[in-house]
């Protein structure tokens, strides 16, 4: 059974420029796009929850039509398109973000080919820790591909007529795997480790976890770095990717380092320094440019017009 509501974003918004900044790579198999809808499997209270979004009006009065399938009918509507405003950015108001790149001639250009676009989070901190360590030391294609295999190994699946739907591994599942499980599905000892360590520490203490939403820049990243596998490019990623905190630019990412150096036309490719003191003058804002950064080199790749 289906439900169908209508979702009213904070105009300016796209949902394909959006999307696009979340699933990265059409490989991806958890974050699905077919050129007019965007579809995900989400777990709420252990229930597996098919999600369809539509753009029906576009960027300055925009409109979405929301399907929602799951077999229990006591889930809660507004719980759901909570997570789904969340995880897109729906209602994250960029006026402010518009009015200070209007008069800056090095992003003008750039943002006004991908106006429309919010920046994406991901729905919980295991998922961005997870997504990160994938794509550590690695390309974003391989990385991906690794996570596809963790997914189809770990993760809730419907089956459809045509398809599979996977949602993503829940932090359980995770941290009861052993390292060797994870290594055959292409993750190094190191990265295996990582993941169970993580997500056995949130399992057992996620308040502190959970909290990070409360905590500072500077916390949030003390406090992750505790952890074995974790540098400060991840919980840069998970400041971005995972709390929302678009003032944060990942330093040390070398696909932003690269983007950035082209945009710029720069001598050579920033280091992390470099980048913070060219970013400064984007605060609290220089996360938006990330993506954007992001969003010009998928559409070099092809993403959506």
């Amino acid at each position: 059974m289906s439900t169908f509501f209508t979702l009213h974003p904070v105009a300016p918004f796209r949902l394909d420029y959006t999307v696009f900044a979340l699933r990265r790579r059409s490989k991806n198999n958890v974050d699905l796009w077919d050129g007019q809808r965007y579809t995900r499997l989400l777990v709420i209270d252990n229930v597996p929850v098919k999600v369809v979004i539509e753009q029906k009006k576009g960027l300055d009065e925009p409109e979405l039509l929301l399907s929602i399938q799951s077999e229990r009918h006591e889930l809660s509507s507004n719980r759901i398109t909570d997570e789904l405003e969340m995880l897109l950015g729906l209602n994250r108001n960029l006026h402010d973000f518009y009015q200070i790149t209007q008069h800056d001639p090095q992003l003008n250009h750039l943002v006004c080919q991908f106006k429309g676009l919010k920046p994406p989070r991901f729905p919980t901190i295991f998922e961005t820790l997870a997504n990160a360590i994938s794509c550590q030391q690695i390309s974003l294609d391989a990385g991906l591909q690794i996570q596809n295999r963790l997914t189809e190994f770990l993760g809730i699946r419907l089956k459809e007529k045509e398809q599979v739907l996977y949602a993503f591994p829940q932090v359980e599942a995770v941290a009861n795997c052993t390292a060797s499980e994870l290594k055959k599905i292409g993750y190094s000892t190191h990265k295996s480790e990582t993941l169970i360590r993580l997500a056995a520490a949130i399992v057992a203490d996620k308040s502190s976890f959970s909290s990070l939403e409360n905590k500072s820049n500077d916390e949030v990243i003390n406090f992750l770095c505790r952890f074995k596998g974790v540098g400060r490019w991840t919980a840069e990623y998970v400041l971005l990717r995972g709390l929302g905190r678009i003032d944060i630019f990942p330093g040390d990412d070398l696909g932003a380092q690269n983007n950035l150096y082209q945009l710029l036309h720069l001598d050579k490719r920033p280091d992390y320094k470099k980048i913070a003191e060219i970013t400064a003058q984007w605060h609290p804002y220089a996360g938006l440019v990330y993506f954007h950064l992001l969003l010009q080199k998928l559409h070099e790749k092809g993403a959506p017009n």
